[in-house]
């Protein structure tokens, strides 16, 4: 959808004369329900009018409508949670309201905004960080709450207002979230619509959401198709692509604590976060006692014809013969995937194991499930080779159990990975049970990383020429 010359001219009027409060309710503007709207241009209008109120708030205001954020959010984080489970079908509620406080409790606000100065002969140079305006988002079906807690957060904190595009899988539970934060924000004394979304998010409202003249900065956490669709527009665009992350374990590493580590970081959210544990590499000389540990953790171990079963289910093979994971098992309990393969067990599966070759697609695609491939290497060299492979480029999460300072090293400058976590579960990356503040839009491919306030802002330098020099 194309958005005309006089469209947007009629919108700078009705701002304008919203302002002097002679038309405070355009009539091309639906009236939303704390940021849901009938279309998606409608949403940005409004987006665009409330982030124009919020630049007449001071920062210690917006601050203060973080914390209202981050406290609803708080308060909501079970039903949050439970919506989405529901919803999709992903993962487990207690970790969708762990993620939900994550979210709250540590993405940046405010104080991710650093002001820089210096002063010579010459005079002063300052340097602001400035608002984008209205940011487009394009929010995942994985992490869709806690998602638009993190980004709503980081991106209003900038000083802007946000338009999200929700997959249509999770959009009860994304515009559940973005009510109840517009809802806080209000109750706090701040402009409703700061966080907007169509009612019904589509591929076409995504379109029009990415091209509207009004959205100067695209954020995408998703899969590869809307990343490269987000970066063939020309706007600047802050991308989270996918991962497939390794797992090295080398003979020094204390065996026990990894085999726990690696159940519960691939376990957490049935191994859909992009940041977790999705292929085992392990020196021969430990993988038969890490293997027997996992066991012990909750891990099903599974036997070579068991193994054909649960490929048979998990995965699929496109045209071109590459392999992707079944959509219907993705996010789902290792449980549920032993019964949909016809194997029986007498006690619940945390993850799936089984032991296969390099060569095995297992190794080589993410599953977003809890199936995870074990390779046994000759060597910690051998190891860390082939986990640059399977980690297929994505620069995204690699992790390694070991107690050899080289070794870990080596595999850090290896791995060339945004997050690398040693010798702890994968979501220790993220801030659960590890340090730093989290995110849930890990940009590996346009290389912001971790992404926070200061992300979603653009640097303004002022330069005042002789004065206020005082030595």
């Amino acid at each position: 959808m194309e958005i005309s010359t006089s469209q947007i001219s009629r919108y700078i009027l009705d701002l304008q004369n919203e302002l002097k409060g002679d038309n405070p309710a355009p009539a091309h503007m639906a009236a939303g329900g704390h940021g849901i709207f009938k279309d998606a241009e409608c949403a940005i209008m409004a987006a665009s009018k409330a982030q124009k109120r919020l630049m007449e708030y001071s920062l210690k205001d917006r601050g203060r409508f973080i914390e209202a954020m981050r406290d609803a959010a708080r308060e909501n984080a079970r039903r949050l949670a439970e919506t989405a489970h529901e919803e999709t079908g992903y993962g487990h509620v207690e970790d969708k309201v762990a993620k939900n406080l994550l979210a709250a409790d540590k993405t940046p606000g405010i104080e991710d905004l650093n002001t820089m100065a210096a002063s010579g002969d010459n005079g002063l140079m300052l340097t602001e960080m400035a608002p984008y305006g209205v940011i487009g988002a394009i929010t995942p079906s994985t992490n869709p709450t806690a998602t638009v807690i993190n980004n709503g957060i980081g991106m209003i904190a900038g000083g802007n207002a946000v338009v999200f595009n929700p997959h249509p899988g999770a959009k009860k539970s994304s515009l559940l979230a973005v009510r109840i934060m517009n809802e806080a924000i209000v109750a706090a004394g701040g402009p409703d619509n700061l966080l907007c979304a169509p009612e019904e998010p589509t591929l076409d409202t995504s379109s029009v959401i990415m091209s509207h003249p009004l959205v100067k900065l695209l954020v995408v956490t998703g899969g590869e198709a809307v990343v490269r669709t987000a970066m063939k527009t020309g706007k600047k665009c802050i991308a989270a692509g996918p991962g497939n992350p390794p797992v090295v374990v080398d003979s020094t590493a204390d065996i026990k604590k990894a085999a726990a580590d690696i159940v519960k970081g691939a376990c957490y959210e049935n191994c859909i976060l992009c940041i977790a544990e999705k292929e085992i590499l392990v020196e021969s000389c430990v993988a038969d006692v890490l293997i027997r540990e996992m066991v012990k953790e909750g891990a099903y171990l599974a036997d070579e014809k068991e193994l054909s079963a649960i490929v048979e289910k998990v995965m699929i093979t496109a045209k071109d013969g590459s392999y992707a994971p079944n959509k219907r098992y993705v996010g789902r309990d290792a449980s549920y995937i032993l019964k949909e393969a016809g194997i029986r067990t007498d006690r619940e599966a945390k993850i799936i194991i089984a032991e296969v070759p390099f060569e095995h697609p297992l190794v080589m695609t993410e599953m977003l499930m809890p199936v995870i491939p074990v390779t046994r290497v000759a060597t910690v060299e051998e190891a860390i080779e082939k986990a640059v492979i399977a980690e297929n480029g994505c620069h995204h999460t690699a992790m390694m159990h070991s107690e050899n300072v080289n070794n870990l090293t080596k595999m850090a400058r290896a791995a060339d990975t945004t997050i690398f976590v040693k010798n702890a579960p994968s979501y220790a990356g993220l801030g659960i049970d590890g340090e730093g503040y989290t995110t849930l839009t890990i940009a590996t491919p346009t290389g912001e990383g971790l992404t926070s306030a200061k992300n979603f802002t653009r640097s303004r330098r002022c330069t005042l020429h002789g004065s206020f020099r005082i030595v």
